[in-house]
């Protein structure tokens, strides 16, 4: 269990909301509970195809647990994670027609046989419709919640296989983006790259096999001036996997720091996992903080109550008035709501907008490539350069999709509270781990060119109607038939026959490409329109729950703290002192559990926790 610390300071508030009869506090810590429970810190490895991602991940475990080889891809996520004893777990995610997740459909498979599953070779193009497969294996560099995910890099980060990528990062810890040292960042990689670090807190590049190029340091540099030109400050750590996995088989040191791998995981430990484990701090101080105050909303009216009888009524008055707006934040009418409800319709209609502008940016530049090209000729590059526009157009949008959700999802927040950053929830994005658009490829039509027997019997048609004319012609004028004018004619017919024919086949080709590519630019606005719709529906549903359950709260506790002042007014002066006494050391008990949060999310906590304080109890 990770975070033992935070783990026990949740375990006494719960105690605490059991002790004073706060249920709807405890649903909160609960999932604050839930989430300490599973300490995975997930690490995605992105990067195009055949750039050493998979034999990275390997020699990160020092495992042969993805596939690797000159004519092997990945096909379908591989996830790794710490285990006991090694095994390998298929899953199948599936959603129903109205986007509602369906459970995961798991079945266990040999090791041996994972290649099988998740390769273009033994699965290619994910024919056995398989969300992920997950690996698990014991391993010390696992043991402290790190997961590592080879995503695929078939079609590179332009294709199918990039978007379902791009909808993953906003759940990932961490991304590398994986270069090999061959030729240095193309623009792809760069996009895909300032992408990926509005998304995920920690993004690193790592350039693999430099012990294959002997000019990886220029490479490097040459890298390095692409990302200062971008704007962009990565870490970029170059490495060699072979060296490591051969440097752990003979156990030389040397070798190893040679390799790079030692700062890599240095820093995966230090700023992925430990930055982490910071967060969830973070998260745990704020939400034992904010139940702590609502514990004790009501014990410090009744001890103002009773310590002054006199200010009693005004104080109630002011508790009233606090719980009528707190009654009006419950109200399907207040304010909040109104705003997250409008900004969801706007938040829709703009980034569909978005979307449908961009791709149509890219169905006109497309049509022009196909005008100024023959698409015989030219179909496989424009099916590359398309996919890449055209994914670089939905990360784009859905990049801005998030940026705005994030923005609404603060105006709502605010009118909770003046900090109400710390009141948002943990925000869902998109489906369930690397599910993604089922698009259409893009069809090939009917490119196929004229044969040389076609274009001899166009040719053969054309003169011979030319000759006819042409003899015709000089048989009025008393003139043989066959002479050289009629045979000149004929030549000259068969070859503008033969032309015309030729331009309109290629015009015919060129409207077919036209065809497909709006088909499938239709097709994409379609099911990206359909996943946007989705993502904000849950973000609407997401954010009205949490904020409907702290405005219930809210009221929760100013009702018992109207209740407790009226009644204390009601106190005679020997139960009032008693009672006065008995809420101090409450208060003084809730006002400790706080302090422990706020040293949780301090510079010092590991020194205060480790000091070993006695448990603080909860008196009734």
């Amino acid at each position: 269990m990770a975070l033992p610390d935070a783990v026990a300071l949740v375990d006494l508030a719960l105690k605490a909301t059991t002790a004073y009869k706060r249920p709807d506090l405890a649903r909160r810590l609960q999932q604050t509970r839930q989430r300490l429970a599973d300490p995975n810190v997930r690490v995605l490895i992105v990067g195009e195809f055949k750039q050493g991602k998979s034999q990275l991940l390997n020699a990160l475990v020092n495992a042969p647990v993805c596939p690797v080889d000159d004519d092997i891809a990945t096909a379908v996520p591989t996830v790794v994670r710490y285990a006991e004893a090694a095994g390998v777990t298929l899953v199948r995610e599936s959603q129903t027609d109205s986007g509602e997740p369906l459970p995961a459909q798991r079945s266990e498979v040999p090791i041996e046989q994972l290649a099988q599953y998740v390769s273009e070779a033994g699965n290619p193009g994910n024919r056995k419709q398989l969300s992920y497969a997950e690996v698990g294996i014991p391993r010390r560099l696992l043991e402290g919640g790190m997961v590592l995910v080879d995503t695929p890099g078939v079609g590179g980060l332009g294709s199918s296989h990039g978007a379902a990528t791009m909808g993953a990062l906003p759940k990932a810890d961490a991304v590398l983006l994986v270069s090999d040292a061959a030729q240095e960042y193309t623009a792809p990689e760069l996009d895909f790259l300032a992408a990926a670090r509005q998304l995920c807190p920690n993004v690193a590049c790592v350039i693999t096999k430099t012990d294959l190029y002997p000019h990886w340091r220029r490479i490097v540099d040459l890298d390095q001036g692409h990302l200062q030109v971008a704007g962009e400050t990565p870490r970029i750590f170059p490495v060699s996997s072979t060296l490591r996995l051969h440097a752990l088989r003979t156990e030389d040191n040397t070798l190893m720091e040679e390799s790079g791998f030692v700062e890599l995981i240095h820093y995966l430990q230090r700023d992925v996992v430990g930055r982490a484990d910071d967060l969830d701090r973070r998260s745990v101080s704020q939400d034992v903080v904010a139940v702590s105050e609502q514990l004790a909303t009501g014990m410090r009216s009744e001890l103002i109550a009773q310590q002054d009888p006199e200010k009693a009524a005004a104080l109630i008055e002011q508790l009233k008035q606090a719980k009528s707006k707190a009654d009006d934040l419950r109200q399907r009418s207040a304010r909040w709501q109104q705003t997250l409800n409008d900004g969801v319709q706007d938040l829709t209609s703009d980034i569909e907008y978005d979307l449908r502008d961009r791709l149509r940016g890219v169905s006109r530049e497309a049509e022009h490539v196909v005008d100024q090209s023959d698409p015989k000729d030219t179909w496989d590059q424009l099916v590359t350069w398309l996919e890449q526009q055209v994914s670089q157009a939905v990360q784009q949008n859905f990049v801005w999709a998030i940026q705005r959700a994030q923005y609404l999802a603060g105006q709502v927040a605010d009118h909770f509270s003046s900090s109400g950053a710390s009141l948002l929830p943990e925000l869902n994005y998109g489906q369930e781990d690397f599910q993604s658009a089922q698009v259409r490829a893009l069809e090939r039509p009917d490119l196929e060119a004229a044969g040389v027997g076609s274009k001899l019997f166009t040719g053969v048609r054309g003169g011979y109607s030319g000759f006819v004319m042409g003899g015709m012609a000089m048989g009025l004028a008393g003139i043989s038939m066959l002479n050289p004018l009629s045979i000149g004619a004929g030549l000259l017919f068969g070859g503008k026959t033969l032309h015309d024919d030729l331009k309109n086949k290629k015009q015919r080709r060129q409207n077919e490409a036209k065809v497909a590519v709006r088909r499938h630019i239709d097709d994409v606005t379609f099911q990206v329109g359909k996943d946007i719709r989705d993502m904000l529906r849950q973000l609407q549903r997401t954010l009205r729950d949490h904020f409907s359950s702290i405005a219930e709260e809210m009221s929760t506790s100013l009702n018992e703290a109207v209740m407790s002042a009226q009644k204390s007014v009601q106190t005679d002066e020997s139960g009032r002192a008693n009672r006065i006494r008995d809420l101090k050391a409450e208060l003084e008990r809730i006002d400790n559990m706080a302090q422990r949060a706020r040293t949780l999310d301090g510079a010092g906590a590991q020194a205060a926790f480790a000091s070993g304080s006695p448990a603080l109890g909860i008196a009734r």
